[in-house]
């Protein structure tokens, strides 16, 4: 074999060639090196299988089997039946949704490695398990009788033969090749005082760990790597911003803000006070104001940026409001214009539906500085957007905007304060990760008289029970919501979609109720003005698709049906349930599931019943899907770890955010010797590029 070192181009590695080398590369696997940073999702133990006669219902257990045979049966709802045999039984594997991707993957002889619970019917059974293809050969070392790794895999690297245990063997022989040859990079001090693994060693074992305690101390010591990396570069990024200046800083809050203040209907709760008061500071400052503003659905964050917002305008400057949706971008114009409008402020709303002498119209109004604030949606970060004088941006649900979208919105002005919410609230040690740049204020509390939304969850098969239950409540005054995750049936998927569905209740379930339909597809106009029936009570149930999930204020909808709840986010179904119960009257929300629910569908419905505690719910939902899925779909500017856990890494990652804080200090003395945190880019890559993107 020709010398390989870090640096050697994938595709001279024995057994990758050209075309699995472009398809690695595409993957940011281009280098030897790389490869060797390429970790595995998971662990199978081979060395303790257990038997498939060994099995017993409820039981969460990895079998290892050959595929005896498979086969589509019908009535009822077709499915996969896959038959998994070792020496001593067989074990059914059942797939009902994806069936016939599934029927492709298997042939009879397969060896595979299973993961799930274990349920009975007419036999023993699993339900849409985990599988992984191992092969028999039982003379390679690195495939059985072992602690096996398994890889994250792709349709693109499996289209090339990059099955998981094709990786073993590439990755055996780059360790082989160049393994030893790690140069370590973390100063001595800090290895002795955390007591951590080499670094030859703990990727050595990452791959090929010896014991389960040896892939542990490995895992520790590249988590650790990974979360000093970053929380040292959201040192250098926090220093960089705190450098800033603006050119205008605020005077305390004059006549405009407290009279606006005062005539508000309600009193600001005490954790709105001070995170008005954590605002107003940061506004009088000289540098720009970096904040992030969170607080459970229904906390009033809105409130406390419009008042943001009217004292930027009432030193002499403008404010943009940027939402993810345009039904929230309208509720916020509707129901601020008048308010703002009596103490003098204008205001202006910009939309991508808005037809075009409007956009021109509201478009000349920002660059005079006739428009004071305006509400809209990813239109106001258009190029030919310009301001008079933009001194505060908001950016409400900011997770759902891409990093350059943000950072578009805030060079539209000189310096401008920048405050970002989130109505998903954001555990500790994940603010810590993604926010540690930030300053950070929380509403915890909820307005005097909201009384917490009843939650239950319960299987389709009672649905008629709960409509007839809905019916009677409508007889009473009362509204619903019924929210399904498509807009249209999908074959693949087989979910409920919200035109079927509104079509079923409106012709066989409550004709004689009046009922609306929105979704993204349904031109803005018919849906706002279906909203607008809605919330003026002409309606009774409102069918939609999750556009509901922020914003849509409706006082007098009690109640809130999420069909093929089993599908959703905890954090998104908690979304969900704060559209209902805004009244007086207390809400109920019924999350409807349908058969089969995962071991992690059922336990997400058990904790979403459980409790209405939106930071619980945040603590779990960030356990069940990783930090990768917290907020429904892996958003622009959240850093995909490649080891690191925020949840399970807690003391790791305080720890790394100290050791980072004091290797920052010594790299603004002396940066030659500190040099080597930015240099490893290499194994953190992913990393440095999100935090560049947004700095």
């Amino acid at each position: 074999m020709a010398h390989l070192d870090f640096t050697t181009d994938i595709q001279y590695l024995k057994g990758v060639g050209p075309k699995r080398g472009e398809v690695l590369a595409a993957h940011g696997i281009d280098t030897v090196g790389k490869l060797l940073f390429y970790f595995p999702r998971k662990y199978i133990d081979r060395s303790e299988v257990d038997e498939i006669s060994s099995l017993r219902e409820n039981d969460y257990k990895t079998v290892v089997g050959k595929v005896l045979g498979k086969g589509l049966l019908r009535g009822g709802k077709t499915r996969l039946e896959v038959i998994l045999g070792d020496d001593t039984g067989h074990l059914s594997l059942m797939w009902f949704a994806g069936y016939r991707y599934f029927e492709k993957q298997f042939k009879k002889g397969d060896e595979l490695a299973v993961t799930g619970t274990v349920t009975y019917f007419q036999g023993y059974q699993m339900l849409h398990p985990e599988f992984e293809f191992i092969g028999g050969d039982a003379d390679e070392q690195i495939h059985t009788g072992r602690i096996v790794p398994v890889y994250p895999l792709t349709a693109e690297l499996n289209k090339v033969g990059l099955t998981s245990r094709s990786i073993r063997k590439l990755i055996k022989t780059a360790l082989d090749a160049v393994g030893g040859n790690v140069e370590e990079y973390l100063p001595p001090e800090i290895i002795e005082a955390e007591k951590l693994t080499g670094l030859s060693e703990a990727i050595y074992e990452m791959h090929y760990p010896s014991e389960t305690e040896a892939a542990e101390a490995a895992r520790h010591r590249l988590a650790f790597d990974e979360l000093l990396h970053l929380q040292f570069l959201l040192q250098s990024r926090k220093h960089k911003f705190k450098q800033k200046e603006k050119l205008h800083a605020c005077k305390q809050p004059g006549k405009m803000f407290t009279t606006i203040l005062d005539q508000l209907p309600f009193k600001l709760t005490p954790g709105q006070k001070k995170s008005l008061d954590h605002i107003i500071d940061d506004m009088v400052s000289k540098r720009p104001m970096n904040r992030l503003l969170q607080g459970d659905v229904g906390s009033g964050k809105t409130v406390v940026a419009i008042l943001a917002a009217i004292l930027a305008v009432e030193n002499g400057g403008q404010a943009a409001i940027m939402v993810p949706t345009e039904i929230l971008a309208e509720q916020h114009y509707k129901n601020w214009k008048e308010p703002l409008a009596k103490a003098g402020i204008s205001s202006g709303l910009l939309i991508g539906s808005i037809k075009a002498k409007g956009k021109r119209e509201t478009i000349a109004a920002l660059a005079s500085g006739e428009i004071n604030i305006i509400f809209g949606t990813h239109a106001i970060i258009s190029k030919t957007v310009e301001f008079s004088d933009l001194r505060l941006v908001v950016i409400d649900e900011q997770h759902r905007f891409g990093v350059m979208q943000r950072s578009k919105l805030a060079e539209k002005g000189d310096q401008p304060d920048r405050l970002v919410m989130t109505a998903t609230p954001i555990p500790r040690t994940l603010a810590l990760t993604l926010y540690g740049d930030l300053d950070v204020s929380t509403i915890p509390d909820m307005p005097p008289g909201r009384q917490p939304v009843k939650t239950v969850w319960r299987f389709s098969s009672v649905l008629g029970d709960i409509y007839k239950y809905i019916d009677g409540e409508i007889e009473k005054g009362n509204q619903a919501f019924v929210i399904f995750p498509l807009v249209e049936k999908s074959e693949k998927l087989d979910l409920k979609a919200a035109e079927e569905g509104y079509k079923e209740l409106t012709e066989k379930i409550m004709p004689h109720r009046k009922i609306g339909l929105v979704h993204g597809r349904i031109k803005a106009d018919k849906r706002d003005a279906t909203i607008e029936q809605f919330h003026d009570r002409k309606l009774d149930v409102l069918v939609a698709t999750t556009v509901i999930e922020v914003g849509i204020d409706i006082p007098n909808a009690g109640i809130l049906i999420i069909q093929h709840a089993e599908r959703f986010g905890l954090s998104q179904l908690h979304q969900m349930r704060g559209r209902v119960g805004r009244g007086s009257r207390r809400g109920l929300a019924v999350a409807i599931a349908y058969h089969p629910v995962s071991d992690i569908g059922r336990r997400r419905m058990e904790y979403f019943a459980s409790t209405t505690d939106g930071f619980k719910i945040a603590e779990a939902d960030l356990e069940l899907r990783g930090p990768g899925e917290f907020f429904g779909i892996r958003q622009h500017g959240l850093p995909e770890f490649r080891i690191a856990n925020p949840v399970t890494d807690q003391e790791i990652l305080i720890r790394a955010r100290e050791w980072a804080e004091k290797l920052y200090k010594e790299h603004t003395r002396d940066a030659e010797k500190t040099r080597f945190l930015l240099n490893h880019t290499a194994v953190f890559s992913n990393l440095q590029a999100d935090l560049i993107d947004v700095a």
